[in-house]
């Protein structure tokens, strides 16, 4: 499998550029980044409740004093990537289209309605996220919206965003800094992590992937796991090339969603963390080639990976 640092905490990349990686895994355990330029920084993505968020701003706080956070970039819209906005909300939020659809769908509300239920999908759901507290939660949403990509000027230093979804969600936003060698990837990069296809389609990952393997970038900093290389990269679209084919075979055949994600023999991907979400991912594949196929909402979803990993 592919190599990655073993780093956790916040890390210095270089030209100005530091990373937020989360000290545990698992789900939920999400990355964030900052870039400081003359005398402004730009923060990106806030974490999952407001506890581990602040802690992400203290931990800055020597970095920000002297180039306080005037914008934040949302890289999507799963919750442990924009729930702790409130904290930051004297800054310029900006996001992809998409993400904001996002948000507006799934906010700590969900999450607690989720989490609550009575069910083997509120179980599995609990095991998932018990560790973090929606109640305090006021979300914030992006107060600037982008399409396709657009650049940013960060006290002099010069950032890219690129709209690169739907693809693990409605809209996938990394982000790019030329002269640092730094890509900041959202959840387009899961780092020893199964990445999750909640929205799809695969042809859009495989090709942020590409994107991302295209760029001049040495410090690949993932929405989960340990700062890594391309290396990763290749090992992402390994896995969702290898997921598509396999899932397709098993369409081809008639099986069940949840028979062919039974049946799928993982190989070298096996020892990715939470494997589980390889039954949402098959049945992203089964939507794609049947488009009759009615979308699961969030209880469905988790409901499927709690009986694929027994969690009942």
């Amino acid at each position: 499998m592919a190599s990655a640092t073993s780093l956790t905490g916040r890390i210095d990349l270089g030209n100005g550029c530091h990373a937020w990686i989360a000290g545990v895994g698992g789900w939920g355990m999400s990355n964030a980044g900052l870039i400081t330029g003359r005398g402004t920084s730009l923060l990106v993505d806030t974490l999952y409740d407001l506890r581990l968020t602040q802690d992400l701003l203290d931990a800055l706080a020597p970095l920000t004093a002297a180039a306080p956070i005037s914008t934040v970039v949302n890289t999507h819209g799963n919750g442990d990537h924009w729930f702790g906005n409130q904290l930051v909300a004297h800054a310029e939020i900006v996001a992809a289209r998409g993400s904001v659809t996002d948000m507006r769908q799934v906010g700590p509300a969900e999450m607690r309605a989720l989490t609550g239920m009575d069910n083997p999908a509120g179980r599995f759901a609990r095991r998932a996220f018990g560790r973090f507290h929606y109640d305090d939660i006021d979300p914030v949403l992006p107060h600037r919206v982008f399409d396709g990509e657009t650049a940013l000027d960060v006290g002099g230093t010069e950032v890219h965003l690129i709209d690169v979804g739907p693809a693990h969600s409605a809209g996938d936003t990394i982000v790019h800094v030329p002269r640092a060698g730094v890509v900041y990837t959202g959840d387009i990069v899961f780092a020893r992590a199964t990445p999750i296809v909640w929205h799809g389609p695969f042809a859009r990952w495989l090709a942020a992937c590409d994107l991302l393997l295209g760029l001049d970038a040495h410090a690949v900093v993932p929405g989960h796991g340990p700062v890594t290389t391309r290396e990763t990269v290749r090992e992402i679209r390994d896995y969702l090339e290898f997921v598509h084919e396999q899932a397709t075979v098993r369409f081809t055949a008639g099986l069940p969603v949840l028979d062919a994600a039974r049946d799928i023999r993982l190989g070298r991907f096996a020892d990715l963390g939470e494997s589980e979400r390889l039954a949402v991912n098959v049945h992203t594949v089964y939507r794609e080639l049947d488009p009759a196929l009615p979308p699961l909402d969030g209880p469905g979803l988790f409901g499927c990976m709690a009986e694929l990993c027994a969690d009942v």
